[in-house]
Parts: C-alpha cells; sequence; structure tokens
C-alpha cells in the first residue's frame, strides 16, 4: 500500500488521507522495508522469529562478505551459498538454545550481562568501559541498547547451557590412546609444486579461442546496475545546538548509570614469552621452559632492566615494546596468566608460568585501586549523550514534517520548488563506487539499490541522522564487447591457461613417476621439472613458512602404508603438487602425562561440541517449527 501512496501521490484523495496515516507510514517504512515486523518469517513452538530479526542479522552476515570480497558480492553467490536459509537456521537454532536453557532453568541476570559487556574491549577507552563509546557504536551499527543486551544475554545463555551439558561429556582412557596414535604418526615427504604463474608466458593467444572463451564467459565482465538520486539529509548535528541539558538532567543519567562506572582493580604488567606450538616435541618445549627459567633469574637479579630483558629474549609480539601489557583488569588473560598476575606485589618477578602459548616469565609494574568514576569524570560526556538523545528527537521532528510535506505536494520534485528544502542530487554510480560526498552507510545503499527508478522510499536511519530518497534514473548492467574490456579479458585468461599448463605439467610427472618407480626417479629424468624438496618428519599439525601447505600435509596421511606416490596432484590456490611419501614412522616419542592431558582436553572439546549439537537436533526434532521462506530477502 505504501507503494501505491508514492506513485499516486497527486490524487487529492491520497492528499486529504495523508495527514491522517502519514506517521503510520514513516514507522512501518522506515529503511524502505514496508510491514517488516509484521509477518514471522519463523515460529518455533509459538515463539516468532521476526522478519525485522531476520534482516538485521541477514544484513549483517551480507555486510561481513562485502567486507571479505571488497564490497561486491554477485547476487548469484549469495544463492550458491545460501545465505539467506543459512540465517534463517542459525536464528531458529539460538531460539531452540534459549527456549532448552529456561527448560533446564539456566538464568542469566542482568548484572552478568553488565559485566560481560563492560569487559568487552571495543566499548573501552584507556582500558576503562565508556558508556559514550558504548553508546556511539551501537547507534553507528543501528542497534539499541536494549537489543544488543538481549543479544548478549542469549550468547551468554547458550554459553551456560554449552558449559552445563560440557560436563555430561566423557573420554574413555582407550580413546586417547588411539587418538595419541593417530597424532604422533609422521611423515618425512619428497613433493615438487608446479606454479600457474610460472606458465603463463607459454600461453599461446589465438584470436579466435579468445573469442570463443569471451562470449563463455562474458557474464563475467556485465557491468554493475548504476543509479542516479535525488535526496535530502537530515544530521543530527544540525540540531545538537539547540539541546542544552542542565546539570539536574545530566546527574539523573549519572546515578541511573552508577554501576557501569564501577572500574575493577587493574594490574600493569611485563611478561617475556618463549613461544610453543601444538606440535613441538618434549626436547623443543623442555629447551624453551629451560631458557625461560634462565631469564627468569636474570629478571630477578638486582638492578635488572625486565624491559630491556624483554626486547632481548621475548619472541611475543609485545617484544618491541619491552613486553609491555598495560592495565588489564582480573579474567582478560589466560587463567594460569591472571592467577600469577594477581598473586605477585608491584616489583615481583614471577616464576616460569606455562600456558597455551609458551612459557612466561611476568613482572607486575602497579596496582591500580578498584574505584568508581566520579561524576565530574564523565559528566561531559554524559551531557553529549543527552544532546544526542534530545537532537535525535528534533531531527526526526523536522524528517517527519519534510516526508508530509513531500506527501501533500505529490512529489520531491514539487516539495523542492515550493522551497522547503535544499534537495541533493548525485551522478550515477553503483554499490561499489560510491562517489565522495555521498551517504556510505550500508542501510542507506541497500535501500537506494532496491528501489525502483521514480520511487520514493521511507524515512532511512543512518548513522548520522535520516535521510529521504528518490531514484530518479537507473542504469542496467550490460554485457561489453571484447573490445571494450580486452585487457582484463587476456589477463583473466592467460591465467587460466596458464592454470591448466600447470596441472598438465603434474600430470605428466606423476603418469612419469609410476612408470619410473617413484617420483624422485622420474624427476631427475624429465627436463624443466622444477626443484623436488625434501622434508623432515612433519606430524598432521605441521605448517610453517618453509614447509608444504597443510593441505599437502593433510593429504600425505590420507596416502595408504603401503603405498608411496599419490594418486593424483593437489591443488592449493593455482598451484599443484605432486608429492610421495619417502618415509613414516609412528611417532618418535612415547606421550608422557600432558601429552595425554592434553589429548583429553581436546577430545573433550570433540565430545562436548557433538553433545551440544546432538541435544539441539533433539530439541529441534520435538519441536513444532514452520518457516515462512517467502518472506526471506
Amino acid at each position: 500500500m505504501l507503494n501505491i501512496l508514492r506513485k499516486q501521490a497527486q490524487s487529492p484523495l491520497i492528499q486529504a488521507l495523508v495527514l491522517i496515516i502519514a506517521i503510520v507510514f514513516i514507522f512501518w517504512g522506515v529503511g524502505g522495508q514496508g510491514n517488516k515486523g509484521r509477518t514471522p518469517v519463523a515460529t518455533v513452538n509459538k515463539v516468532d522469529i521476526s522478519r525485522q530479526d531476520y534482516m538485521q542479522a541477514y544484513n549483517r552476515a551480507v555486510d561481513n562478505f562485502r567486507q571479505q570480497f571488497g564490497g561486491n558480492i554477485p547476487p548469484a553467490l549469495l544463492e550458491q551459498l545460501g545465505i539467506k536459509q543459512q540465517v534463517l537456521s542459525q536464528l531458529i537454532q539460538s531460539e531452540l538454545l534459549r527456549q532448552g536453557g529456561e527448560e533446564i532453568g539456566v538464568r542469566i541476570s542482568d548484572l552478568m550481562v553488565q559485566e560481560k559487556i563492560k569487559n568487552m574491549e571495543v566499548f573501552q577507552e584507556e582500558g576503562r568501559f565508556n558508556q559514550q563509546r558504548y553508546e556511539d557504536l551501537l547507534a553507528r551499527n543501528r542497534m539499541t541498547p536494549t537489543v544488543f543486551e538481549d543479544s548478549i544475554k542469549s550468547d551468554l545463555r547458550a554459553n551456560r547451557v554449552t558449559s552445563d551439558l560440557a560436563d555430561f561429556a566423557l573420554v574413555p582412557d582407550n580413546e586417547i590412546d588411539r587418538w595419541l596414535a593417530y597424532n604422533e604418526e609422521e611423515v618425512k615427504l619428497a613433493y615438487v609444486q608446479f606454479k600457474a604463474a610460472d606458465f603463463e608466458d607459454k600461453v599461446e593467444i589465438k584470436e579466435d579461442e579468445l573469442a570463443t572463451w569471451f562470449t563463455k564467459n562474458k557474464e563475467t565482465y556485465r557491468s554493475e546496475p548504476k543509479i542516479s538520486l535525488k535526496y535530502l539529509v537530515f544530521n543530527l548535528d544540525e540540531d545538537m545546538e539547540q539541546v542544552k541539558p542542565d546539570e539536574e538532567e545530566i546527574r539523573a543519567l549519572y546515578e541511573s548509570r552508577k554501576e557501569s562506572y564501577q572500574q575493577p582493580e587493574e594490574r600493569h604488567a611485563r611478561h617475556i614469552l618463549f613461544k610453543t606450538s601444538e606440535g613441538d616435541s618434549e626436547a623443543v618445549r623442555a629447551e624453551k621452559k629451560k631458557k625461560a627459567e634462565e631469564v627468569r633469574l636474570l629478571a630477578r637479579k638486582e638492578g635488572s632492566d625486565f624491559s630491556a630483558l624483554a626486547k632481548e629474549y621475548s619472541e611475543g609480539p609485545t617484544k618491541e615494546r619491552g613486553g609491555d601489557l598495560g592495565f588489564f583488569s582480573n579474567g582478560r588473560m589466560v587463567p594460569a596468566f591472571d592467577q600469577a598476575v594477581f598473586s605477585l606485589q608491584p616489583g615481583e618477578v614471577s616464576e616460569v608460568v606455562e600456558t597455551q602459548f609458551g612459557y612466561h616469565v611476568i613482572k607486575l609494574e602497579e596496582v591500580r585501586p578498584a574505584s568508581v568514576r566520579s561524576f565530574d569524570q564523565v559528566k561531559d560526556n554524559l551531557a553529549v549523550t543527552l544532546k544526542k538523545q534530545e537532537a535525535k528527537k528534533l531531527t526526526f521532528q523536522r524528517v517527519t514534517k519534510a516526508y508530509e510535506g513531500i506527501m501533500r505536494s505529490g512529489s520531491l520534485e514539487k516539495y523542492s520548488k515550493d522551497g522547503e528544502a535544499e534537495i541533493k542530487s548525485s551522478d550515477y554510480f553503483s554499490r561499489k563506487d560510491v562517489p565522495e560526498g555521498m551517504i556510505k552507510d550500508p542501510k542507506f545503499l541497500d535501500v537506494a539499490f532496491s528501489l525502483k527508478q521514480g520511487e520514493l522510499s521511507s524515512i532511512v536511519e543512518t548513522g548520522d541522522g535520516y535521510a529521504i530518497l528518490f531514484v530518479d534514473d537507473i542504469q542496467q548492467p550490460e554485457l561489453p564487447e571484447l573490445a571494450a574490456v580486452r585487457e582484463q579479458v587476456l589477463a583473466d585468461y592467460r591465467k587460466e591457461k596458464a592454470e591448466e599448463l600447470a596441472a598438465k605439467a603434474a600430470d605428466e610427472l606423476l603418469a612419469a613417476s609410476k612408470e619410473q618407480g617413484g617420483l624422485q626417479q622420474a624427476g631427475q629424468e624429465q627436463e624443466n621439472t622444477p626443484e623436488i624438496k625434501i622434508t623432515d618428519f612433519l606430524h598432521r599439525s605441521a605448517q610453517g613458512k618453509d614447509l608444504p601447505p597443510s593441505q599437502l600435509v593433510q593429504a600425505s596421511f590420507q596416502v595408504p602404508w603401503k603405498q608411496k606416490l599419490a594418486q593424483s596432484p593437489v591443488q592449493v590456490g593455482t598451484s599443484y603438487y605432486l608429492f610421495e611419501v619417502a618415509e613414516r614412522r609412528a611417532g618418535a616419542e612415547k606421550a608422557n602425562s600432558a601429552k595425554r592431558d592434553e589429548a583429553r582436553e581436546k577430545l573433550l572439546a570433540s565430545a562436548r561440541k557433538e553433545l551440544v549439537t546432538s541435544w539441539v537436533a533433539a530439541l529441534q526434532a520435538r519441536s513444532t517449527i514452520a518457516t515462512n521462506e517467502s518472506l526471506l530477502q
């Protein structure tokens, strides 16, 4: 119905009705989505999942993909990835987890939610929770504190449910034995890499083949749709100066938030880290620990400079700043590290502390006692918060009045001619190439590219205020001629054909290796074969700069014990690898108690995850779930 209003706004009857129902449509249509909250996309045991919740989750998922793919995601890719169905499934499972948690008596208090948020680094400044930053970040992401805090409560409940269920997970000793035998197996590899880039200069360009290839792949070069807009912008900043909260209002806000200004004790520490990794042998770990003990003794000598020792010996990311970790509260670090820091006195150096990152030597620099930030410390920030809250109301009043005026006038153009407001306009632009000066808020762009030519939006909330927009014209995507994109086509064609040549070379060496009794023998016989590299013994989890890709290592452990040569090349990116297992062994060392404990924890984590997955599946099986996929975007 809102579309009818927009397109038939010149009708006297419509204009007469505008004053009565405009506000309703404004609220229903904020963001341009229509009745987005009235019909659920799914119902789980009579609890609705609203279309609004779905759209928020979907938009967040799509925004994440846009960041990964440089801002442009072909609609076909979203369809192929099944984002709509994934988002809906996740919302259903989240609701099942919530209901299941309530059923078994899991309760999350408001205080637990508050503590979780206060400890989130994204909302902190100088290591302390900042209410103004909290509200600004939520507003920028189009979320209210209530919605965000409800989502945190759901996360905490899910974690609590997972933790409670985890207590039922068990791992027998024989399963640990099997896992250790599997994990401690080692292989030594001979391998060769065929890089597609090395074959690009061997690609022959034939015009008829290039033209055929372009015809086949022409859709890849289709241009993006472009739009030109006319729009009105209503910024909060324009109303901020009108708002002048008095001290009584500011103090009332302070009192209502006083709990959030409580700061726990914080400690300033430095550390020297000797890194270890999961695949390290006991000998390597023992050597690291020995070195840590030696440096600990140096650090405890009178007059020693811990910062200088960290710069010389530490293997961690804080090395260059003398191991400085800044201030942090209890619970921010891994448990063993936390326990050590909060048992020290200022100036003391710890014993060697072992964590999953390696061995640490820690020095406590100073302690900042628990405190409550005073009214004077935060009143300026609170004043800004109040100004923004009131300014937003004034800005909304302005945009509402303008929207009503547009509806009365019959169009944005007529409204502009009446001199009511300055209309901004844009040249043609695509979603991927937004011009300077244009609003780049994702919500604004979502609405802009969802409207049809000649269509007026509803009120759109942006990070800085509100907007109303009108699509003046649309340039539809076009399929270019080869000449127009020849340079890009040539580059793409050359890369694809080079990859085919690399695959062919790997296949040929594999065939020769089968005939001549192994990769190394065939490599010596064949001309132009890249260097065949030999590794040391590798664990399944081995990875590093000078090691073969993890995909190759994993594939090598799939080769049967009586077999050496891979049955097919392994593709990693645009390279093709061929390998043979030169040697293999069951493991150089017998697992000690520490290794067994580590294995038990890993298997327990897997068992816990499987237990939770099975529990949710059981909930789903006995639940009444209805979906309305026609409402998915």
